[in-house]
């Protein structure tokens, strides 16, 4: 059997090595036939990314040249031209308007102003004329004007001290009085009216009965001071008044909280959080709330006012500037406060708001809060004091209990 095996093997070996090549064959076929095939379908999918990227370039082309041709037309340049006309209008409409209340509050302060009206008109003819840039220049060279006008007025005033007024540093008792005080940063003129809370009432008037947002009435302080039959008083909080363009839509408002002699609370629901301070006074005594927001709505006193910016507490300064330009320049600074159970009013004449601080810490007043200025500046004792300024939406008043 083993010859017999032997012999077929070398039978069949030959027929085995030619079946093994025609099966490798077969193989190597199938698979260059598979690769031949991918390979196809591989260049199939580059020639269609191909023609889909240069179907892309051409989209992204053709929509540059859109684009471009849109720019180019009339409308669009129109559009671009307004929102640079607008910018510019806004931009030179807001500089105007600070520049003329500026103007007006120079003019609470001195009567030649003649130039300054001029080169602000001037200013304003250029605007009307849609040269911006030279109404702008025209604008920067008015405020540096009002500046030095505002200047040469402080030192006039300040040289214009009658020689007559007595220096002293002690407040009046009872009633009115005009005095130079002395400070570490200078000598302060002080119109001042004190009164005894044992025997005086401080309350809060206003021209109108309630909240009011526009147009809103007002009055001079004489006529608060008749109408109340009361013995002195000074005008009241902050305000817009009706010749300043910026009020425009909301004349003869103020913003800040106060509680009037009708027990009446104004500005209640937008000074919830309110940081700015203000003042009460209730029987004969009187007290000082750093922020608004830490006051409920009592009743119980006799009068609430909230005001910028926070002079004494407890004798010590607390307000030394914060930026506002109109607090930092020279000017009439109306305030009320009270040492113990003395209640003042009056005004620091010539007096940035800090330096008035300095005046009536020197006076000996524990607490004291800033009120309005400028042409709002006026103060009553037996008849203006000072002012009568502009008519006001409210004011602080003495009377008699």
């Amino acid at each position: 059997m083993k010859r017999i095996h032997i012999k077929i093997s070398s039978l069949f070996r030959p027929r085995i090595a030619i079946v093994f090549t025609v099966v490798s064959s077969l193989i190597s076929l199938g698979i260059f036939t598979n690769f031949y095939i991918q390979n196809k379908t591989l260049e199939s999918k580059i020639a269609s990314l191909s023609a889909e990227e240069t179907k892309t370039k051409n989209l992204i082309s053709t929509t540059e040249k859109e684009l471009n041709k849109l720019k180019n037309e009339d409308q669009y340049v129109i559009n671009q031209d307004q929102k640079e006309r607008i910018k510019n209008i806004e931009t030179t409409y807001k500089k105007a308007v600070a520049s003329y209340e500026k103007l007006l509050d120079l003019k609470s302060a001195s009567k030649n102003t003649s130039a300054l009206d001029e080169l602000f008109a001037e200013s304003l003819n250029f605007l009307s004329e849609q040269n911006y840039a030279s109404g702008d220049a025209k604008l920067t060279q008015l405020n540096q004007q009002i500046d030095e006008e505002n200047a040469k007025t402080a030192a006039a005033a300040a040289a214009a001290v009658p020689t007559n007024v007595p220096q002293s540093n002690t407040p009046p008792s009872s009633g009115y009085n005009r005095q130079t005080v002395s400070t570490d940063i200078g000598n302060f003129l002080v119109s001042i009216v004190s009164a005894d809370l044992n025997s005086t009432r401080v309350i809060v008037d206003t021209a109108s009965e309630s909240d009011c947002s526009d147009n809103c009435p007002v009055l001079p302080l004489g006529d608060y001071v008749s109408r109340n039959g009361a013995f002195a008083g000074v005008n009241g909080s902050y305000f817009c008044p009706s010749d300043y363009p910026s009020c425009a839509g909301k004349v003869n408002t103020f913003d800040t909280l106060l509680m009037n002699k009708n027990k009446v609370y104004f500005n209640s629901e937008n000074n919830k959080f309110s940081t700015v301070p203000l003042i009460y006074f209730s029987g004969n005594s009187a007290g000082i709330r750093g922020q608004t927001l830490e006051w409920g709505r009592d009743t119980g006193v006799d009068m609430v006012i909230a005001n910028q910016g926070l002079l004494l507490l407890g004798g010590n300064i607390m307000f030394g500037g914060d930026g506002d330009p109109k607090k930092g320049s020279k000017g009439g600074r109306s305030f009320v406060g009270n040492k113990g159970n003395t209640a003042y009013i009056g005004v620091v004449h010539n007096a940035t708001v800090a330096e008035s601080a300095y005046a009536l810490k020197a006076l000996g007043l524990e607490n004291a809060l800033n009120l309005d200025d400028g042409g709002s500046t006026a103060l009553w004792s037996g008849g203006y004091r000072v002012g009568p300024g502009r008519n006001l939406p409210n004011v602080v008043l003495f009377i008699r209990k």
